[in-house]
């Protein structure tokens, strides 16, 4: 089985086609600034790239191209559309009515479009994607892998905030959690790495980047996670605040003249390393050669970062009242073997947690970083969302044929 691994932005396409026989990668791309200004495509099989500098005006007419591509006599990777048996679309809200993936018809569809209130920069993005894939591939079954489902597992203690209980019912405010396909994907790889079934474990995945989120995985299901109602909650991120104080908003508000929603567009978009670092940078690499350099801001920025993460790994292991094994994955996770380093030496040694610091020296790699004696097993995973987009995608196309 081939399935096309589709991801809609406002502006962009990330595909992967994938052959689910030995679950490899045929191709994969991006589609950039559509409808912009020097639209283009990169595209790459094994290990070509190429970039194709073109106008493309809407989703369709990206995803159209893609096709081309990969069933052109230059880059080809099928000899036909007829290939492709499924294509697989990254929805990042899907509330409480979808508590897994979904076959898309028109009732599925429609309810996604609806959920877009609680995703609206989201939502929308994903649902151009679909309806692009399904007007070019009319008969091909399309599955759509939510971000939140996965946290949909969670009891109520962990998802309901202290609020009028009305609230909720009218409106659905609650936790809902983010970056469930990654959480998923690292807990379950993680548990194969040890030889272990991953419904006997405890586990924390730490899913640290740009955007930053850690989930209590407890046998096999996630119980609780940083982010919330929105991907505002939680950890200290790229740009995005984290926890704070409500009553920071309509403070904010009042003496800045500004609106609520104003207020939570800076929450956003100019807070989190960013808004510490004075403006200097939002990317954790730039924050981090600095701090090891000496600068104050950015150490100040890098302490309170790794700060708030082991926070959150601390209050899960009281969640789950344990914690057999810890994943770091995503961008700094991944990359990043002083965060690591940082984070379980200077917070985390009453876990019984030890790290190997020869074995922690690497980035973007599948690794055990924690010593024999570590009574926590500390395993960096690099996240795979496309494969397991592909995998759920297949689950469901065999489960329904």
């Amino acid at each position: 089985m081939k399935i096309l691994v589709i991801n809609s932005g406002s502006s962009s396409i990330k595909y992967q086609l994938l052959d689910m026989t030995n679950e490899s990668v045929l191709a994969k791309g991006l589609v950039e600034r559509i409808g912009i200004e020097g639209s283009r495509i990169i595209h790459r099989v094994d290990e070509k790239k190429q970039i194709i500098e073109k106008p493309i005006k809407n989703h369709e007419d990206g995803l159209k191209d893609v096709l081309i591509l990969l069933t052109s006599d230059e880059y080809k990777v099928i000899s036909s559309l007829n290939e492709i048996n499924a294509v697989g679309h990254r929805v990042v809200h899907g509330g409480e009515r979808f508590s897994s993936s979904v076959i898309i018809d028109k009732e599925s569809l429609d309810t996604i479009e609806m959920m877009s209130f609680l995703a609206p920069l989201h939502n929308p993005a994903n649902v151009m994607g679909i309806k692009a894939a399904m007007d070019l591939l009319p008969n091909v079954p399309e599955v759509a892998v939510f971000d939140t489902s996965f946290h949909q597992t969670m009891p109520k203690t962990s998802y309901l905030y202290a609020i009028p209980y009305e609230y909720y019912e009218r409106y659905k405010i609650r936790r809902y959690g983010f970056h469930g396909t990654s959480h998923k994907y690292v807990s379950r790889r993680a548990a194969e790495i040890i030889g272990k079934d991953v419904k006997s474990l405890k586990i924390i995945t730490a899913h640290i980047g740009n955007g930053a989120s850690i989930a209590a995985v407890k046998y096999g299901e996630s119980i609780d996670t940083s982010m919330g109602f929105t991907p505002l909650e939680g950890l200290v991120m790229g740009t995005r605040s984290g926890d704070l104080d409500p009553a920071v908003v309509s403070f904010l508000a009042q003496e800045e003249g500004i609106t609520a929603k104003e207020v939570v567009d800076i929450l956003n978009k100019k807070s989190g390393v960013y808004g510490l670092t004075k403006g200097f940078s939002s990317d954790m690499r730039d924050i981090e050669d600095n701090a090891l350099e000496g600068d104050k801001t950015c150490r100040l920025a890098l302490d309170i970062y790794e700060y708030r993460i082991a926070k959150y790994i601390g209050a899960y292991a009281a969640a789950m009242n344990g914690v057999d094994v810890l994943v770091f994955t995503a961008g700094v996770g991944e990359n990043s073997p002083v965060t690591r380093e940082e984070i379980c030496e200077n917070y985390l040694s009453y876990l019984g947690i030890k790290i190997d610091k020869e074995k922690n020296d690497f980035k973007g790699l599948e690794r055990i970083i924690s010593t024999p004696d570590s009574k926590v097993t500390v395993i960096v995973v690099p996240t795979n969302e496309e494969l397991m987009i592909a995998r759920e995608t297949k689950e469901l196309i065999d489960k329904n044929n």
